[in-house]
């Protein structure tokens, strides 16, 4: 039976001229105080919890609006191209499709040159949501200004560019 124990370690380092001890950091306080995981989870549940709170009266979801928006932006788009776009996995692209499409926000249009797919784009009630949905938008993005400042939201920016330009 293995036993594991997550304590500190007392690590002495000798040489000809000094000897040092440090204390090595515990695993958990190790995650905890540096894992930039950790950090990007805690703000991305904050941050899309006021997006959310934000839309909730319009029934849409952070993610469906940015779905919206990449469709819009195209005028026609295939769920691979939504997914590639939003680095999304392609089931939460599918599983969104089927909500919007029944909510009547977008329409499936047969793919001309193939048979077996399709492309996605906005009917009418779907670009009045998006109309109706800026001013919500519009007031979460200045409370996550607010809460981030210039430079967390430069930060963000520049990160998510550098994400955005990954094949």
């Amino acid at each position: 039976m293995e036993t594991f124990l997550l304590t500190e370690h007392t690590i002495v380092y000798t040489t000809k001229k000094m000897t040092r001890t440090e204390k090595q950091k515990t695993i958990p306080e190790l995650i905890a105080q540096e894992c930039i995981g950790v950090r990007m989870r805690l703000l991305n549940r904050v941050v899309t919890r006021i997006y959310d709170d934000a839309l909730r009266p319009l029934g849409i979801k952070t993610s469906q609006l940015n779905m919206l928006v990449v469709i819009a932006r195209l005028g026609l788009a295939r769920p691979a191209e939504i997914c590639r776009r939003l680095k999304m996995e392609i089931s939460t692209v599918s599983r969104n499709v089927v909500r919007m499409r029944n909510r009547g926000w977008i329409e499936a249009i047969d793919d001309e040159t193939d048979a077996r797919a399709h492309q996605l784009r906005l009917t009418v009630d779907g670009r009045r949501l998006l109309e109706k949905a800026e001013p919500a938008w519009a007031e979460a993005q200045n409370t996550v200004k607010e809460l981030l400042g210039a430079p967390g939201v430069e930060a963000v920016v520049s990160a998510a560019e550098k994400v955005r330009a990954m094949p």
